[in-house]
């Protein structure tokens, strides 16, 4: 599996042994009122989700979400991703932090490698990235990343109207 690099993170590919992990960030406030509460509340569940939900996109892709973690001390701080999610052309980019690690550059620090990676090495033409609106720091931190909004979606499933934004290629600064 892929391994990315930074100044200040390593991503690595999530597996179930970040299921304590993925628990903490999904029952994070901002978690439940920003993407909504996924049923996930104790390890077992988070291990579940992460075996149907994580694992399977890596395993027919080769990429998918990454577990971040400091370089300087090893701890795990987040995720970061990009995924083939139904009812969106191409990739979609996301992230989400343990709440003491927000506002701190790592979510942007996190995107750099992997839409370097979409569109330099799988040859991606865009990249999609999708919000609530209400999610002003997401928001914030998608356009700091040069995506566009495109317009207003619902996603089939899902009763929350999302803000979907776009990077393409053409306008990929690296």
């Amino acid at each position: 599996m892929k391994r990315f690099e930074t100044e200040r993170l390593i991503l690595t590919s999530t597996t179930t042994e970040d299921a304590t992990l993925q628990l903490a960030v999904m029952n994070s406030e901002d978690w439940i009122n920003y993407i909504g509460d996924r049923n996930v509340h104790d390890v077992e569940a988070a291990k579940k989700y992460i075996e149907q939900r994580t694992l399977p996109q890596f395993l027919r892709l080769g990429f998918g979400n990454y577990t971040l973690s400091l370089k300087s001390t090893g701890e795990k701080i987040g995720f970061c991703g990009l995924y083939d999610r139904d009812g969106l052309e191409g990739l979609d980019i996301g992230f989400a932090l343990l709440p003491q690690f927000y506002k701190k550059g790592y979510s942007f620090e996190a995107c750099q490698p992997l839409l370097a990676f979409a569109f330099n090495e799988k040859n991606y033409s865009k990249v999609s990235a999708i919000t609530v609106p209400e999610n002003k720091a997401s928001i914030a931190l998608i356009e700091k990343l040069g995506f566009s909004y495109i317009k207003d979606i619902e996603l089939e499933g899902d009763d929350a109207t999302l803000r979907l934004y776009e990077l393409t290629k053409e306008n990929y600064a690296a």
